[in-house]
């Protein structure tokens, strides 16, 4: 069996009732670092030291800027009893630089050793995830060029593919995969008066929708709030076969490869 867990599902404006994106797979495959990634992964009840695999979609803050704090926590302040696994982290070369000064900046002289000891780089764009059920694949959609934006193609042992789009607007490289796809996880970045290429609309998904009815759309990186706010958006009316993620929504996945989703 395997389990996805949204540990977050709001994009960079913080939408009421949402934490940043943030997805974790089997609780050792983390999708991006984003700046609250320590919290997000104690309220769910999970260890910054049981962390294997980070997958990097693009620079943007809201996806990268926790890696300080989550090497920071696994070097000083370990739970009692835990093993501190190697971090692979997987990503465009370009980043191994970026990252690391990101961290030198947030805590000058504090991280060098984990930059050097805690982390394996991957610039591998196919990989076994080394000691997962997972393999992934790494390939470039539609957002701000200087991001080097890519999403990600994961396929379980059990047969079982999960499409992650990354922050992208639609794209060639997008539809290319999705009927591939057993469930798709498209992040929704603004609303339709948004006039941005490089994020996915409530349209943008519909249209995505009826190409690929058969295929099951997950909604993440929203713009909207999730509960009785006095401000913010309220949450699109969308097609039965897409579903807007809420936090602590979960993804669970039988050794058949068949797939529900549980609040």
């Amino acid at each position: 069996m395997a389990e996805v867990h949204f540990l977050g599902t709001g994009n960079a404006f913080s939408p009421p009732g949402r934490m940043h994106a943030l997805a974790l797979i089997d609780g050792n495959i983390l999708i991006d670092c984003p700046p609250t990634v320590i919290p997000q992964l104690f309220r769910a009840n999970y260890l910054p030291t049981e962390i294997k695999h980070l997958l990097i979609t693009h620079w943007h803050a809201d996806h990268t800027f926790g890696l300080p704090f989550l090497l920071l926590n696994r070097k000083w302040m370990p739970s009692e009893g835990s093993d501190v696994l190697k971090l692979q982290i997987h990503l465009e070369k370009n980043g191994v630089e970026i990252l690391s000064n990101l961290c030198r900046i947030g805590y000058p002289g504090s991280l060098e050793d984990s930059l050097k000891n805690d982390i394996t780089w991957s610039n591998d764009k196919q990989s076994k995830l080394n000691g997962t059920e997972w393999e992934m694949d790494r390939f470039p959609v539609c957002h701000t060029p200087e991001t080097e934006p890519h999403g990600y193609m994961l396929k379980h042992s059990s047969g079982f593919r999960l499409l992650h789009c990354g922050d992208s607007g639609p794209c060639e490289e997008i539809d290319c995969r999705v009927g591939e796809a057993d469930v798709v996880i498209v992040e929704m970045g603004v609303p339709d008066f948004v006039d941005s290429p490089y994020h996915h609309t409530p349209s943008d998904i519909e249209s995505l929708s009826k190409k690929f009815p058969e295929t099951k759309i997950l909604v993440t990186h929203n713009y909207s709030n999730s509960g009785d706010f006095r401000h913010g958006f309220e949450s699109p009316d969308l097609l039965p076969n897409i579903h807007q993620l809420i936090d602590g929504d979960k993804l669970i996945i039988d050794d058949k490869g068949d797939f529900i989703l549980k609040k």
